[in-house]
């Protein structure tokens, strides 16, 4: 399964990466990223928050820079829509969606994005069960379009540290349940930058088909999430450990 020409479920664990939302100076983040050795970019212009006064994203004026960062960087890139209207304006400047945990129950928004034909990358909601998971899954699947690909962000738990659980089982038990890659979102799962080192380092472990992590190059001015950005040289040094931990363990495997 590829996003652009980027494959999961293969030897390589590809990174996913770049600010939590698009901002003016995208462009600029998304080269950063690829600098730092991300294989696809995220680039989300419209976002779901908890509260309507919080910021929602630019919107459709963020389009054209998400054009120019493909240009640019020459890498696939990703976008989350919110409903059918943003599926038909994003289908032609993005190579995947990415579903959110807020979004992961929506089946009429899951068919939309199934019917664009292009890969679908599902997040699991705070408090889905691996069966309600799969069941989304089913319905991009439904429409003819088998390229989902599960994602493992944190699930909600008594635990108030960070800000969610990640459920690491989830790679190992999908894995004997699924056909679809299953990736993680450390960043999400943690909260705070210190940790997502650790807990990226725990998916690949595991066998984690790829990894999706938040960076800007500066986190601290970053619009949405900065607590839990990683800057540039922390997203290259995650790159670099999670490759040489892959390495190691299919070296351990042979």
């Amino acid at each position: 399964m590829a996003i652009g020409d980027v494959v999961f479920g293969g030897d390589h664990r590809p990174i996913i990466s770049g600010p939590c939302s698009v901002e003016p100076g995208y462009v600029a983040h998304a080269e950063a990223a690829a600098a730092a050795g991300a294989d696809v970019l995220r680039g989300c212009v419209f976002k779901p928050r908890s509260a309507p006064d919080r910021f929602q994203g630019i919107g459709a004026e963020g389009i054209p820079l998400l054009d120019e960062a493909r240009v640019r960087t020459g890498l696939p890139i990703i976008a989350e829509p919110l409903d059918g209207d943003d599926v038909r304006l994003l289908r032609d400047h993005v190579d995947g969606f990415l579903i959110g945990a807020r979004s992961m129950r929506n089946s009429r928004l899951l068919e939309a994005a199934g019917r664009a034909g292009i890969p679908v990358i599902l997040k699991r909601s705070f408090a889905a069960t691996y069966d309600e998971w799969l069941g989304a899954a089913d319905y991009v699947r439904a429409t003819g379009n088998d390229d989902v690909i599960l994602c493992e962000r944190g699930i909600r738990t008594f635990v108030t540290e960070t800000r969610n659980t990640l459920d690491i089982a989830a790679v190992p038990v999908l894995a004997g349940r699924t056909d679809l890659p299953v990736i993680i979102d450390p960043s999400h799962a943690a909260g705070r930058r210190e940790w997502v080192l650790p807990l990226a380092l725990a998916g690949a472990a595991v066998g984690a088909a790829g990894i999706i992590v938040e960076s800007h190059p500066v986190p601290d001015q970053s619009w949405t999430d900065s607590c839990q950005a990683l800057s540039t040289p922390e997203l290259r040094n995650l790159i670099e450990q999670v490759r040489r931990l892959t390495s190691l363990c299919e070296l351990s495997s042979t």
